[in-house]
């Protein structure tokens, strides 16, 4: 989500273990997810890096923007909202959010 920057080499599987207190076992696997979504590529000898796609983190924000979208139904339909109405929320967020950024642009 941008804390490292494309290319940039990142810990060895046991440094950031022993950093961040967890298991070998933990690491490996989430950097196995990582390594299978794009997001790092591993080079044996060389060890790990940020992907070099400049595309990654629109791609990381869609995907969270999705999981997001998708609670807000979940959250309007246990509301007995119609999708409508869910839109309409959504909406009146954005913008406020609009408003408020204009607001503080020209402040």
């Amino acid at each position: 989500m941008g804390d490292w920057e494309q290319g940039k080499e990142i810990p060895s599987i046991r440094q950031l273990a022993v950093t961040l207190r967890v298991s070998v076992i933990t690491v490996k696997r989430a950097y196995m997810e990582l390594e299978r979504d794009g997001i790092i590529v591993t080079q044996q000898g060389k060890g790990s890096m940020v992907a070099p796609d400049p595309n990654l983190g629109a791609r990381l924000y869609d995907q969270e923007l999705a999981k997001h979208i998708d609670r807000v139904a979940q959250l309007g339909e246990l509301l007995g909202l119609t999708p409508k109405e869910v839109a309409s929320r959504v909406r009146e967020a954005t913008d406020r959010l609009t408003k408020d950024r204009l607001t503080k642009e020209y402040s």
